[in-house]
Parts: structure tokens; C-alpha cells; sequence
């Protein structure tokens, strides 16, 4: 495999949300605003009157962005203020990874190359699984077993009580990609340049699609196709029984921005600046929105509108029909973060340190 300096950086927020995962993506921020801690926080308010979590089972999906069209959106409500620490996990490094949670425990990963399961109520650690190299693919977790990406160049499979492997993929390349489930397939990309479909209960390859570039953005299901970034620039649609490309359409740099899809239209972000609007049918653009940064934030799509973050240091919020612009909140420093959104608040990261619960 492959040895690569990979260029992206990212800051991880566990927001405590009434649904089984919440993320944000990767990408390289300048080293002035680069992390420094490895600590993972997380903070509490409100009783448990106010933040009911449903329960969940082995038979519900954790993953990146909510679930495999990456819409972002969870049910509600999501807590209202955060002051309070409950507690902290130290890792051996930087934390990139988004955090997946089922069944009261938290699974992400760590530059220290391991994945931890903590549980989520006292912080303690289950158990942690040591790959080769840095884990900053963030988990997806579907019945009894934890699925992530490593720079070691696989994608693993583990048991999510004991922590043992139970398969594993070799890609010729790192996978910062996070992991896509549906239909009993995992999607995932790698910086081989290739989208990958694998069995989910025997990792067995089903098809592997080429693109022009390095593949760290993470991809889309919906619609019997799916959507993922490169770094060739475009943002690709393949069949998901075929492994065929349906389409591709072309920005003017890397798409490391997940995209997200809505009522047959593919949201994503460019290095370009811009955020575009896709018909997922034909990709054809329906609009596109330029900002004053890099878009590496993957966006949420919820009531008519798209929020996304910007390295400009702005969250915006643009009518999903037109492109126009409803609001933006400025923040002091780059929103490489992914908002999501629960019960009418939107929830973000940025640069300059905060987390913020926007109206």
C-alpha cells in the first residue's frame, strides 16, 4: 500500500443529539487554526425531560451524517445550552473522527490509529481496537458490528461488544472516508481513487467504481445511486447494482464535501468556494452559490433550507429551490464543521473554538 502525507485537518464536536450519530468532515485549515487538544468533551444542561433519547437497537443505523442520503437532519429535541462538563476521554493524539453512538456507547476513532467505544453516560472506556495507522473515517454501527476506515489502507469490521475483528477490506490506499450502509452494502472511498461496495457480513467485494482522484469525501445513497466527491474535481453518481457511472459533473477543485440529498437534489460543497445544487437524476446544476472560502462542511438539508459552513468563517442558509440566501452568522474563525439539525436549532463548529446552537 501506499504511503501518503494526507493534507486535511478537521476539529471533532460530540453533540448530544436524540439520534444514534452526528459528524462533521476533514479538510487542511491553516496550521494557525489547526487543533491542539486531544480531548473529547462533552457537556450537559438539560434534564432528561427535556432531551428524550429514543432507544435504540442493533438493528437501527449509526453513521456519518445521520443516515445514507447524509441529510443531517435528527429527530428532536436537541439540547438547548451547554455549561456544564460531565466528562472527558483523553486519546495518545488528535481526535478527527466524528463519533457514532448506539446503545448507550460512543465509537470514533483517533490519530493514535485506535478506535475507542466509551460508555456514553460515564466516559469509560469498552474497549479500543489498534489499527496500523490514524483512524479518521467516522464509524458506522448496524447490527452488532462497528464499521470505520484507517490510513493503514483497510476498511474494518468489528463485534461492538467485544471489539474483535470480524473482517477487514485492503485498499491500495488511506480511507478517510466514512463508511455508507444500505440495503446490507458498506460504501466507502479511498485515496486509491476508487469507490468501494463491499458485502456488509463478509466484506466481500461487489464492485469498485475508478475515479480521477483521491477519494476522502464520503459517500451518498439515495435514489438507487451513489454520490461521492474526488479530488479530480467532480462529484460522481454510480448505480449502486451496477457499480456504472450514471453521471459526473465537474467543479473547479477538490470535492471533499460529503454530499447530501433532498426531493432528487445533491447538495455539496468545492474547495472552489462554491456550493452547488444537483439534479441526482441527470446532474444537471440547478444553481450554485459562491462564498469566500473553501467548502469543506457537508450540508444539511431541512424545512427548505441548506446550511453549510465555509472557511470564510460564515454559516449560511440558502432557500434549497433557488440558491438564494436567507441569513449568514458569522463566526471568528473558518466552519470547516458539518451542521446538523434537530427540532429548529442548528448546530455547528468553528475554527475560533465554539460550538454554536443557532435558531
Amino acid at each position: 500500500m501506499k504511503k501518503r502525507i494526507f493534507p486535511i485537518l478537521a476539529i471533532v464536536y460530540i453533540l448530544v443529539l436524540s439520534s444514534p450519530a452526528c459528524s462533521l468532515e476533514s479538510q487542511s485549515p491553516s496550521p494557525d487554526i489547526a487543533p491542539t487538544t486531544t480531548m473529547i468533551t462533552l457537556t450537559h444542561t438539560p434534564t432528561l425531560e427535556e432531551v428524550v433519547i429514543p432507544a435504540t437497537s442493533s438493528s437501527d443505523i449509526a453513521m456519518f451524517r445521520a443516515n445514507p442520503a447524509h441529510t443531517g437532519v435528527y429527530a428532536g429535541p436537541g439540547p438547548k445550552q451547554f455549561n456544564e462538563l460531565v466528562w472527558k476521554f483523553k486519546t495518545d493524539d488528535r481526535v478527527y473522527s466524528s463519533p457514532a453512538m448506539s446503545d448507550g456507547v460512543v465509537y470514533f476513532g483517533s490519530k493514535d490509529g485506535n478506535l475507542y467505544a466509551l460508555d456514553i453516560n460515564t466516559g469509560q472506556e469498552k474497549w479500543k481496537f489498534k489499527t496500523d495507522s490514524q483512524v479518521w473515517s467516522s464509524p458506522a454501527v448496524l447490527g452488532g458490528a462497528v464499521y470505520f476506515g484507517s490510513w493503514d489502507g483497510y476498511l474494518y469490521a468489528l463485534d461492538i461488544n467485544t471489539g474483535r475483528e470480524k473482517w477487514k477490506f485492503e485498499s491500495d490506499d488511506a480511507v478517510s472516508s466514512s463508511p455508507a450502509i444500505s440495503d446490507g452494502v458498506v460504501y466507502f472511498g479511498s485515496w486509491d481513487r476508487y469507490l468501494y461496495a463491499l458485502d456488509i457480513n463478509t466484506g466481500q467485494e461487489k464492485w469498485k467504481f475508478e475515479t480521477g482522484g483521491e477519494v476522502g469525501s464520503s459517500p451518498t445513497v439515495s435514489d438507487g445511486v451513489v454520490c461521492i466527491g474526488s479530488g479530480d474535481g467532480y462529484l460522481y453518481a454510480v448505480d449502486i447494482d451496477t457499480g456504472q457511472e450514471k453521471w459526473k459533473f465537474k467543479t473547479n477543485d477538490w470535492v471533499e464535501s460529503s454530499p447530501a440529498v433532498s426531493d432528487g437534489v445533491v447538495y455539496f460543497g468545492s474547495s472552489d468556494g462554491y456550493l452547488y445544487a444537483v439534479d441526482i437524476n441527470n446532474g444537471q446544476e440547478k444553481w450554485k452559490f459562491h462564498t469566500g472560502g473553501f467548502v469543506g462542511s457537508s450540508p444539511v438539508v431541512s424545512d427548505g433550507v441548506v446550511y453549510f459552513g465555509s472557511v470564510d468563517g460564515y454559516l449560511y442558509a440558502l432557500d434549497i429551490n433557488t440558491g438564494q440566501e436567507q441569513w449568514r452568522f458569522k463566526t471568528d474563525g473558518g466552519v470547516y464543521s458539518s451542521p446538523v439539525v434537530s427540532d429548529g436549532v442548528v448546530y455547528f463548529g468553528s475554527f475560533d473554538g465554539n460550538l454554536y446552537a443557532l435558531k
